[in-house]
């Protein structure tokens, strides 16, 4: 059962980090759309509305990546997590069906009047296409953290006679305490993710001398929407995210940071690896107190740590959750200065010649992937043991009939199938960005 249950987890994991390498281009792409078909109606230029048509296209290839890869992972509810469907079906299944028959319908149906029916629409009805798609991925994308922020934190359930849980409160599902950061910090990465995506191609295009107008006009809006993002997801929006993990699940507070002891003037560990044996830190970089400040505003403020609570409440792998957490916050801080020197250039007037940031910035798109990963697999390890908190644990979540073996088997036939498609992805995008905007 140990071994159905690692696999079963396994597979989740891999199909829903795969799944997400796509719409979280899509949803921060949808917005940045928006505003170039928005420029192109203020100032009537055409580049940015060969733009806006141009990255329509890599949303689209992108978007039908998150249906084929989304689907799947959808379906292992009923195969491998047959209990958990059975005892909170009545609950995600009101969100999950919200986000398919109102938010992906009112998406890919106006994506396709975007892509197609720009003569027939007219510029303003063009730009109003434009919108319902962005609309459409970030409802979407609400009703999706709605479903995980109701298994972080259970509000708006009663349990039934038979030991399943229903809504017995609809607006306490979709106003969850936990939802509202939880949300806003998600789809302000994903705007990170499309804005460093966006410098990167326009970076390629200005350092080859190909296309290189529209190489510009990528850079501008890249980096102005890529500064102001990456300010945002750290501040206010990680930090009050932080703030509800310290205040419903105190526990993962303390894994994720790396405190083991309950003490006051707790500091903030910048670096350094937890040794699970000792129970400490090895090797810390850190600013004192400064953990209790972020925390409560208070410079001595105590903060439980691990040994405060029972040890079968510990999330099960605490280094990498701090490891996934730490990674997170380390590139997000990088990705604030990155921004930030690019946006400075650019006032001065220094930056379509400074190779050095262009190159920077080319190279750099792969790191939001990362860091968002490394956001949710904090937001996931750091909910263990629970699958739903404090009702269901994972081990009881599982389907009972689904052997390891069985679930290993479709787990090497994702992995191929999904390296397959990834590659035919990869090339069609190639292709895309080789064709360019005109």
């Amino acid at each position: 059962m140990e071994d159905a249950l690692l696999i079963a987890r396994l597979q989740f994991a891999f199909t829903i980090m795969y799944h997400y390498l796509f719409p979280q281009l899509t949803m921060g792409l949808g917005l940045l759309i928006v505003a170039m078909k928005w420029i192109a109606l203020r100032r009537n230029d055409e580049r940015y509305n060969e733009a806006a048509r141009f990255w329509g296209k890599i949303f689209a290839i992108n978007f039908a990546m998150g249906v084929v890869t989304g689907i799947p992972m959808e379906f292992q509810f009923g195969t491998n997590w047959a209990k958990f469907s059975t005892f909170a079906g009545g609950v995600i299944g009101q969100t999950l069906a919200m986000e398919g028959m109102f938010a992906f319908f009112l998406e890919s149906s106006f994506l396709g009047l975007f892509i197609f029916g720009e003569k027939k629409l007219g510029p303003r009805g063009h730009f109003g296409a434009a919108l319902a798609v962005f609309l459409g991925s970030w409802i979407s994308g609400y009703f999706i953290v709605a479903t995980n922020a109701w298994m972080q934190n259970p509000v708006g359930y009663a349990v039934a006679p038979d030991g399943t849980v229903h809504v017995n409160d609809f607006w306490a599902l979709l106003l969850n305490p936990w939802l509202g950061w939880q949300y806003v910090h998600t789809m302000i990465g994903s705007v990170i993710t499309a804005s460093f995506v966006l410098a990167a191609v326009g970076a390629y295009y200005v350092l080859t001398d190909k296309h290189a107008e529209y190489g510009k006009v990528f850079l501008r809006i890249a980096v102005i929407a890529g500064v102001v993002s990456s300010i945002l997801v750290a501040f206010p929006t990680g930090d009050a995210q932080v703030k509800n993990v310290y205040k419903y699940q105190p526990v993962t507070f303390a894994a994720m940071e790396g405190i083991f002891e309950t003490k006051e003037g707790v500091e903030l560990v910048l670096i350094g690896q937890p040794d699970m044996e000792k129970m400490k830190i090895d090797n810390p970089l850190y600013v004192p107190n400064f953990l209790s400040f972020l925390t409560h505003f208070s410079w001595q403020a105590e903060i439980k740590g691990l040994q405060a609570f029972p040890k079968d409440q510990w999330p099960t792998n605490i280094p990498l959750l701090y490891y996934s957490y730490h990674i997170m916050v380390g590139l997000g801080t990088i990705f604030i200065a990155i921004m930030a020197v690019s946006v400075l250039l650019l006032w001065r007037k220094r930056f379509f010649a400074n190779r050095q940031i262009l190159w920077v910035l080319m190279l750099s798109f792969p790191f939001p992937y990362i860091a968002n990963t490394a956001g949710w697999a904090t937001a996931e390890l750091g909910r263990q043991p629970w699958l739903v908190y404090g009702l269901m644990r994972t081990a009881e979540g599982v389907s009972p009939t689904v052997s390891a073996g069985n679930s290993l088997f479709t787990l090497l036939g994702f992995l191929g199938l999904y390296f397959v498609i990834g590659v035919l992805f990869l090339l069609l995008v190639i292709k895309k960005i080789n064709q360019g905007p005109a």
